[in-house]
């Protein structure tokens, strides 16, 4: 299912991560060649990135929110 974006955050190991409008949250991580997401390295890209779906894959296994959003 997929659903957007509404904010980031830093996980303990300094990778950022999305936080989706259903309150689960989502790795998104600029590791090429496997993943490109440049947009990820810079707060402009970040915040250009809000409001876009993400593929939920928590929400298809009806997974608790991972916060109140």
């Amino acid at each position: 299912m997929k659903q957007p974006i509404c904010g980031y955050h830093l996980d303990d190991e300094k990778h950022w991560v999305a936080e989706l409008h259903c309150g689960h949250f989502q790795h998104v991580r600029h590791d090429p060649p496997l993943i490109t997401r440049e947009w990820v390295l810079n707060k402009q890209g970040r915040e250009s990135m809000i409001g876009f779906e993400l593929e939920c894959k928590k929400c298809d296994e009806g997974a608790p929110r991972d916060v109140d959003a």
